[in-house]
């Protein structure tokens, strides 16, 4: 559904504006493979440290077995420095903050880590970036169509179909989230776990939210600090995940988003 909004945004470009629509989009493709390859060669910068066997020995048995169990190589793990809980994932890695210590258990910490696993699993860490540039590219089409084409006509049907792929980005990030977390439950020697890290996550973030206006991030990819709260959230709420955790443990499977 995606490609199909973002193939009809670069067709509406082309038949707007004809061969200056083509050589936008052609450069504009261009640019989206050499960023993509030029991101593909970077690595983690920051505060993070390589997670070492020796230093958490229960972490790294953990990650490892459930990898082996998913079928995955072992992933690099690095401990992010910030005392904000919060965990994301990106090619075959797996990044868990200092602040994840602090307001979870050893069993808890595990389950947010199955969680990114299924993240991988599931291939998200490749779909996700796809899903950036694609927004990036709906934005640039959006823009140069308002500001060239000089037609009202196409300038509402741009910025519809603008729209309409915000909200299916919206629908399948939150998807996504729901399929890493059901991943997470075959990964976990006690499924109950993830359950008990969302609630304890949820506390805490509720604890912030009362002497702070602005929510604080949970465990989800690509979080930014100061963002302000979401037109249209693409991520689940804790509630939605731990309703559909209790029913995926309980083998009413109404969702039908079973992964083999």
């Amino acid at each position: 559904m995606l490609f199909i909004i973002m193939a009809l945004e670069v067709i509406l470009a082309v038949i707007a504006l004809k061969e200056l629509g083509l050589r936008i989009a052609l450069a504009t493709f261009g640019s989206i493979v050499l960023l993509y390859l030029w991101v593909s060669t970077k690595d983690v910068k920051g505060s993070y440290l390589t997670l070492q066997r020796s230093e958490i020995p229960w972490l790294y048995d953990g990650i490892a077995e459930m990898a082996k169990k998913a079928g995955l190589p072992m992933p690099r793990v690095y401990i992010l420095d910030d005392y904000i809980p919060n965990a994301y994932s990106f090619k075959n890695t797996i990044v868990l903050s200092l602040g994840l210590f602090e307001v979870l258990d050893s069993d808890e910490i595990l389950a947010v880590a199955a969680h990114e696993l299924g993240h991988i699993k599931n291939g998200d860490t490749k779909i996700f970036p796809v899903l950036a540039y694609g927004r990036f590219l709906m934005m640039v089409f959006t823009a140069v169509l308002i500001l060239l084409a000089h037609r009202s006509a196409v300038t509402i049907a741009a910025l519809l179909l603008y729209a309409l792929y915000e909200i299916a980005r919206a629908n399948f990030l939150k998807s996504r989230e729901f399929q890493a977390d059901e991943t997470a439950l075959r990964l976990l020697d006690v499924p109950m776990n993830l359950k008990h890290a969302l609630e304890e996550l949820k506390y805490y973030e509720d604890l912030r939210v009362g002497v702070r206006l602005n929510a604080l991030p949970s465990i989800e990819p690509a979080i930014e600090r100061k963002q302000k709260p979401a037109i249209i959230e693409t991520h689940p709420s804790y509630d939605e995940r731990i309703f559909r955790i209790l029913v995926e443990i309980n083998g009413n499977n109404m969702f039908n988003q079973r992964v083999q």
